[in-house]
């Protein structure tokens, strides 16, 4: 009974996050209520406040059905490809981001955060897409200085500005193509693009 009960309430969650995700999606984060995401999962506001705290607690909690840690990225291409050097490990990790980034749940909890959720009350969009800014730079800067120290990076580059050219590249294929993401396949043109800086970042 205990299991059942705690499969059950698991479940409860879920269609909570799902209703929020399809809410937030169509209507944007402050003009959804709380008392329309219960409605949407067919339960009640107190169902909504057993899991989550509030709105940015409810959020965050979206957020985290998508994250992806560039640790986590670069472990699983060094485990399924072996790539020859650090610069090779990024640019499939890379790739890797864009395919993800294309499944429907991806694609529509990143447009909400980056196109959708404005300032509102306990919730700042800027405030959740800084520190996922900084890990990635971080883990990402980990990463380029092993090229400099295999001597895979171009010399002309330190690995700081390889790490700022890089994100920079990667923020601008994600925001604008989650504008329009029926246009054209990111893992397509945005890996052509990610192709063409690792030519300018190699040694």
């Amino acid at each position: 009974m205990a299991r059942r009960t705690k499969a059950e309430a698991e479940a409860t969650r879920e269609a909570l996050l799902d209703a929020a995700e399809t809410l937030f999606f169509d209507k944007g984060v402050a003009r959804t209520s709380l008392e329309q995401i219960a409605r949407q999962a067919g339960m009640t506001r107190g169902a909504v406040y057993w899991h989550f705290r509030n709105k940015a607690d409810l959020f965050h909690a979206l957020l985290d059905r998508v994250r992806m840690p560039f640790e986590e990225l670069a472990e699983d291409i060094e485990a399924r490809h072996e790539p020859e050097s650090p610069l090779e490990c990024i640019r499939l990790a890379c790739h890797e981001s864009f395919m993800r980034l294309e499944r429907p749940q991806y694609q529509r909890i990143h447009s909400i955060l980056i196109h959708r959720c404005e300032f509102f009350s306990d919730i700042d969009p800027l405030e959740m897409q800084t520190p996922l800014s900084r890990n990635c730079f971080a883990a990402l800067l980990d990463k380029f200085r092993e090229a400099q120290d295999d001597g895979h990076l171009n010399p002309a580059l330190s690995p700081e500005m390889a790490t700022q050219l890089l994100q920079s590249c990667l923020g601008g294929l994600f925001h604008d193509w989650l504008r329009n993401p029926h246009d054209y396949a990111l893992h397509e043109q945005g890996g052509a693009v990610i192709d063409a800086l690792f030519g300018l970042l190699a040694r």
